[in-house]
């Protein structure tokens, strides 16, 4: 989000820009684009034939269960800035209030710094579409679809929100008044649905053969499809999370093309490198990461911090979603965590590195020490956050309805067990 307070402005204060309007318009779109169909394919073409429909099903129904929670309470729990004050730690530190609930007030001339609310609201509601659609990758082929929905909704309460209004209400926001810079969502959107799916694998277990039993992707080019409709829609997430169209927009823009690019390298060489050849797997893969990455920092880094950045995040998730991932044992089957979660993780910490001017950044940052040490409390915060209430919310599930299909169901595929349809010929 942008570096000044995103909490909600009046249209007495402001004056709609219709330049700003229209290009938040296109960004609301190119970030709804990022999950369907860009994870959606993403993600589709990873799993196996007999899973494919489920997945896509999965990104779909996230996306119209989280469109009605948004504006139901949603927004204002994460928005409300009523009770909030700089410095002082309460209630509304954490949480937002429910004035805005329902959308109420919202009206056609209601603005959010110079573009009409509504499209701010449709904005953030991208973000909270796509947090949850990533946690899919982790524990997909082995979740029922009931237990996947009744999770996403109660996570997304719980988890998603709380952590934007922590880190994006403005003044008297928790990591707000910390100063944890987050221009587009490093910690409010990959860390948490990263570290979300690693506690939601560990919970559901292993898919069964795991790992001895191959489970390559089924249609690596729907994975390919997936990952350039993800790089194209990621300029309307980190460009767009200027809220204007400025300088810093363009900026956010070139350094994401930057960190990409950098990063689906670095991936591409470590795999070449490590294993002999590269893989179209391996660059999408890095592709991802880079974008993760340089969310948080778009804001506030140039170019060069952005190579670096990029190259950073390309070989270190490599190593997380390969040997890592392998050493350990744990099941995230599409790597969400070994990518978004590491990524974000990596993104956050070296943005308090190259937000510095010193260092080619354009943020305010003087002390690159005490800022990274910030950045890792917003890490170490989020992190602890959203592991204990994802593991709460997930063992609670599974005591009163259960979480994983039948031995037989997950054999015969998600598909046909829990929408008896097959995405594939036979």
């Amino acid at each position: 989000m942008s570096l000044v307070t995103p909490g909600i402005a009046m249209a007495d204060e402001v004056v709609l820009n219709t330049g700003d309007t229209a290009w938040m318009l296109v960004a609301s779109l190119l970030v709804l684009f990022m999950t369907i169909p860009g994870l959606a394919l993403f993600y589709g073409g990873m799993v196996r034939s007999k899973n494919v429909l489920s997945v896509l099903m999965q990104c779909f129904a996230i996306t119209g269960l989280v469109t009605l929670l948004w504006v139901i309470y949603g927004y204002s729990i994460a928005f409300d800035t009523t009770g909030m004050e700089q410095g002082v730690v309460n209630f509304n530190s954490f949480v937002g209030g429910l004035s805005k609930a329902f959308l109420s007030g919202v009206t056609t001339s209601s603005l959010v710094y110079a573009v009409p609310e509504s499209v701010f609201i449709v904005f953030q509601m991208t973000f909270a579409i796509i947090t949850p659609a990533l946690i899919v990758g982790a524990f997909a082929e082995r979740m029922k679809f009931s237990a996947m929905l009744i999770f996403m909704g109660v996570w997304f309460t719980l988890v998603y929100a709380p952590i934007a209004h922590m880190v994006w209400a403005g003044n008297g926001g928790l990591m707000w008044d910390w100063g944890v810079l987050d221009f587009a969502g490093g910690t409010v959107v990959h860390i948490n649905a990263g570290i979300a799916g690693l506690v939601a694998c560990l919970v559901l277990g292993k898919r069964k053969g795991f790992p001895t039993t191959a489970m390559a992707p089924h249609n690596l080019g729907y994975t390919l499809m997936g990952a350039a409709m993800l790089w194209v829609g990621w300029f309307g997430f980190n460009a767009g999370s200027a809220v204007a169209a400025n300088g810093t927009a363009g900026m956010a823009m070139l350094v994401t093309q930057i960190a990409t690019a950098a990063a689906a390298l670095g991936w591409m060489f470590a795999e070449w490198l490590t294993h002999g050849k590269p893989s179209a797997l391996g660059i999408a893969s890095g592709v991802v990461a880079g974008l993760v990455a340089i969310t948080p920092a778009a804001g506030t880094a140039g170019p060069m911090g952005a190579i670096v950045i990029g190259l950073s995040a390309g070989v270190i998730c490599f190593f997380c979603a390969t040997s890592l991932k392998r050493k350990l044992g744990y099941d995230d089957s599409l790597d969400a965590f070994g990518v978004h979660g590491i990524g974000g993780i990596v993104g956050a910490i070296l943005t308090g590195v190259f937000a510095a001017p010193a260092l080619g950044g354009f943020g305010t940052v003087e002390d690159i020490g005490a800022q990274v040490i910030t950045q890792i409390k917003g890490v170490g915060f989020t992190v602890l956050y959203t592991a204990i209430v994802t593991y709460v919310i997930l063992k609670v599930l599974d005591l009163v309805m259960g979480l994983r299909v039948s031995e037989e169901a997950e054999t015969v595929g998600l598909d046909l067990s829990e929408h008896n349809e097959r995405g594939y010929n036979l």
